[in-house]
């Protein structure tokens, strides 16, 4: 399939976040195929290393570092290091499953700090430098579980909750330097870990909820983030991005 074009995003520093794998994947992808700097990071250090290598030989510009997000300190390390950025796209987050009689304080502070907490720290560190090059954009990743509530997540779904209230605050708070600050809310994507979760009926279920009856792909994903990203969406900020296929 034919892809857009964005001119605007050729050379911009970009930052991907959980970009080793599945949706994160196919945004490092995305934006290097626009010519952009992307820099991604991720726990996943193999498979981090080999998608930059893969990229980077097809004339690609990324660079990855392994980094934990729920360390703040080497969060706030690794963006001194990169300099200003132009995009920043919060993707990381971590969808494990859970009772609600399994919940101890201890993993509801793990679940925040994996799924909402990096996602502030983030985009704190890259707004002064945003500012200074007059502008940017920040793209925060939420998800249609928590508007369907769905079972075994309460924890993921209440952190996706968050993060579409703090893309609003977000863009109220930097809309004046120009920073625009949007959420991208996917449908079930089918990537390599959500597909360990269905079985063939499963995956027909999904689809039957769906106006559209086909599954949803990174690239799909992909193609709204870098729409956001570009000066195309000059004037959005502040609000949720759907692409669900018509689910929710």
């Amino acid at each position: 399939m034919p892809s857009a074009n964005y001119p605007s995003l050729k050379d911009k520093r970009v930052v991907v976040t959980g970009g080793g794998s599945g949706i994160g994947a196919g945004l490092v992808e995305a934006f290097a195929r626009q010519g952009a700097e992307t820099i991604f990071v991720d726990v996943l250090e193999a498979e981090g290393t080999a998608l930059a290598a893969r990229l980077n030989a097809d004339g690609g510009k990324v660079r990855f570092e392994k980094l934990d997000l729920t360390d703040l300190k080497a969060l706030d390390a690794f963006f001194a290091g990169t300099g200003p950025v132009d995009v920043l796209v919060n993707n990381a987050g971590n969808d494990d499953r859970h009772a609600l009689a399994d919940i101890t304080p201890e993993y509801w502070d793990n679940r925040m700090a994996v799924n909402l907490r990096h996602m502030l720290f983030a985009a704190r560190a890259v707004a002064p430098g945003m500012k200074a090059k007059g502008g940017g954009a920040i793209i925060n990743f939420g998800s249609i579980s928590w508007h369907l509530g769905l079972k075994g997540l309460t924890l993921y779904e209440t952190a996706k909750a968050g993060i579409e209230g703090m893309t609003k605050a977000l863009a109220r708070e930097l809309g004046g330097d120009n920073i625009r600050v949007t959420c991208v809310v996917p449908g079930n994507v089918k990537t390599p870990r959500q597909e360990k979760w269905y079985t063939p009926e499963g995956e027909a279920e999904i689809v039957a909820h769906q106006c559209l009856k086909a599954r949803i792909l990174p690239e799909h994903v992909a193609s709204l983030v870098l729409f956001l990203a570009s000066d195309d969406g000059a004037l959005c900020t502040g609000h949720p991005y759907w692409i669900d296929a018509g689910w929710a």
